[in-house]
């Protein structure tokens, strides 16, 4: 995550932090003691980004004014620029959402407030909040993988997002295709991408091709794809970096929990043995210990790692 620099405030013997979730079609800001409980949340729908940010910037407002909190974390969908060296540091860039490209998510939620901010992707903080309080307690190498409107990858390694010039966006990789497969995908920017054919907009728009009003059942063959591209992502992460466990969640495998198990038996198969995981059968693809907490609480653990740093130094 990227710091920025600020005054630390106390808030009465416990850590009271702040954080924003942006997401592609709901945004949810957190107040938190400690973590261990959620004093206050607010749900904002994601519409045009100038009322949205503006919402949320006032929910802020209103508990800086009445509470305070010491730092606050932003983990916001994507692409974002995370090099504060780039003249885009702290907006999203090539987003296919419509109005978002360009919008100052940085400047407009955390300036206003004089107290460190984290900046990140919601996929780095859910992972992030995992390792914190959910199944990847304890491990210090392990991926968030969340398929819903899209799908992210938050890739922790040593303990940390991975970082380079900007994040991981492994969701947008190009996958092998099963024999006879004839669906394009739907990625505005790479048609078949495991985005293209895994997401959650991939998966309605497919669907609707078919004439479908209603999802198949989980044994139906429409599942193998998603299932493929999946696994074929799980594949890369194992042969990269051997991540200790992968946690999938977000709406299309909350909404169809078979998929986990068809997601690491194909991956097992495509590893052919090459490489032994260090879990049995069904406990390596696994979901996430937080469930749909894990998005609204990435940016809380964050902003509660940032309180770390500033008290260790």
């Amino acid at each position: 995550m990227m710091i920025e620099a600020g005054k630390l405030r106390s808030a009465g013997g416990a850590t009271r932090v702040a954080g924003v979730e942006l997401g592609g079609t709901k945004c949810v800001a957190v107040l938190s003691r400690d973590g261990t409980q959620i004093d206050e949340q607010v749900t904002v729908p994601t519409s045009d980004p100038v009322a949205t940010l503006s919402a949320l910037a006032g929910v802020l407002d209103g508990w800086w004014r009445s509470e305070q909190f010491q730092a606050l974390g932003i983990a916001s969908f994507g692409p974002i620029a995370l090099d504060p060296n780039f003249p885009e540091y702290g907006r999203i860039t090539t987003t296919s959402k419509p109005g978002w490209q360009g919008a100052d998510v940085l400047g407009a939620l955390a300036a206003p407030f004089p107290v460190p901010s984290a900046f990140d992707t919601d996929v780095n903080g859910a992972a992030l909040a995992e390792g914190r309080w959910g199944d990847a307690r304890g491990l210090d190498d392990y991926a968030y993988v969340t398929v819903g409107t899209g799908v992210g990858v938050g890739l922790i390694v040593a303990g940390r997002p991975t970082r380079g010039f900007g994040h991981c966006e492994l969701g947008h990789v190009g996958v092998p295709r099963l024999p006879g497969a004839d669906w394009p995908g739907n990625c505005p920017f790479h048609g078949s991408c495991v985005e293209g054919l895994a997401s959650g907009s991939a998966i309605g728009a497919r669907m609707a091709r078919l004439g479908w009003d209603q999802s198949p059942a989980p044994d139906h063959m429409f599942w193998d794809e998603p299932a493929d591209a999946l696994a074929q992502l799980c594949q890369m992460l194992v042969l990269s970096t051997a991540p200790r466990r992968i946690l999938i969640g977000g709406g299309v495998t909350n909404g169809q929990p078979h998929l986990l198990d068809k997601v690491e038996a194909r991956l097992r198969q495509i590893l052919a043995g090459y490489v032994d995981l260090p879990a049995p059968t069904g406990a390596y693809v696994t979901g996430p210990g937080l469930g749909d907490l894990a998005g609204p609480m990435g940016p809380i653990a964050m902003a509660l790692t940032l309180c770390e740093h500033h008290a260790a130094s």
